[in-house]
């Protein structure tokens, strides 16, 4: 090691309980500093940024242009305002950029096992989406402040169905690849590399494993301006953030995201816009079907964690010998 490597821990001392956790980093700034340069940097990059390219192109009605062109910018603007930040960022404060990004191939028991668990979590966060807005109604028609707000979440709530209504829409089936590669395939890979990669790789090496998960989850639900959503994309990010860590291995989360867009497309060529994307809001009875099924459906996905966790602990105790 170099005297300026020396130096770098000097200022930069890894003291989170994640040192063993893969080879040490040496960053060349506070790791919590660099994720959120970069998370701000990001957010300024893709919605002020992106948004005003978009609008410059096409207009404030997207309705008017071609709707292609509009998929193609915005899978432009994911790779340049959110992919090639991260790996920038990565190269620059950690020089690592395979060990940052967790650049691993997949063990495939592991794919398959966090698979079964996005299968589960999907119509867990739908039940929930069915279960919270209800309350949100019931709330809103007995406050007149809730109202006002739900009112303003509502315009904001379709202003995102809106543009996801006109992503999804194909009239034939190179249109609906297209769809498919640009809502599914390379967010999946963008977005990853950046929150699952970079982010919470660099909050992994200051803070408890679980408070990087969940920050860097936390910021990924708020980057998706879907206000009915937040929670769930926050559970989303949360259970991705954890087969990141636990595998260290950014496909697992890459496949995982990938399958939750691929289900909503899918959904969204079979049901339509009214069924995917509005915030129903579900009669009393069929509530009740909702809390159930999002009820079971919680304790199969928390006993599915347990077994991943005690497999992952059987795997390390065989590494180190001790089995």
């Amino acid at each position: 090691m170099n005297p300026e490597d020396e130096n770098t821990e000097d200022r930069f001392p890894n003291k989170s309980v994640n040192n063993l956790h893969g080879p040490k980093l040496h960053p060349v700034m506070s790791p919590t500093a660099a994720a959120l340069f970069g998370l701000v940097g990001v957010f300024i990059l893709y919605q002020f940024v992106g948004g005003i390219l978009t609008v410059s192109i096409f207009g404030m009605d997207l309705s008017k242009t071609d709707i292609n062109a509009v998929r193609f910018l915005t899978m432009g603007s994911q790779i340049l305002f959110i992919l090639f930040p991260a790996l920038l960022l990565a190269k620059l404060v950690y020089e690592d950029v395979t060990t940052v990004i967790r650049f691993k191939l997949p063990d495939t028991k592991e794919l398959i096992l966090f698979s079964v668990g996005i299968i589960l979590l999907i119509p867990i966060m739908q039940n929930y989406l069915y279960i919270q807005n209800y309350f949100i109604e019931q709330w809103a028609n007995n406050s007149v402040l809730i109202h006002n707000i739900k009112t303003l979440l509502d315009k904001l709530d379709k202003l995102v169905e809106d543009t996801y209504g006109q992503l999804l829409t194909a009239n034939n089936s190179a249109e609906g690849l297209l769809i498919i590669f640009v809502v599914a395939v390379t967010p999946a890979i963008c977005e990853e590399i950046f929150f699952r990669g970079f982010v919470q790789k660099s909050f992994e090496q200051k803070l408890r494993p679980f408070w990087a998960v969940f920050i860097t989850a936390a910021f990924f639900g708020l980057y998706h301006f879907n206000p009915y959503g937040l929670v769930p994309l926050i559970a989303l990010g949360a259970y991705l953030g954890y087969a990141a860590y636990s595998t260290e291995s950014i496909f697992i989360p890459m496949a995982l995201h990938f399958l939750n867009n691929l289900t909503a497309v899918v959904a969204y060529f079979i049901w339509g816009n009214e069924d995917v994307f509005k915030s129903n809001v579900l009669p009393s009875s069929g509530i009740s079907i909702s809390a159930i099924s999002f009820l079971t459906l919680s304790v199969l996905f928390v006993g599915l964690i347990y077994y991943i966790r005690k497999n992952r602990e059987a795997l390390s105790n065989y590494q180190r010998g001790e089995i």
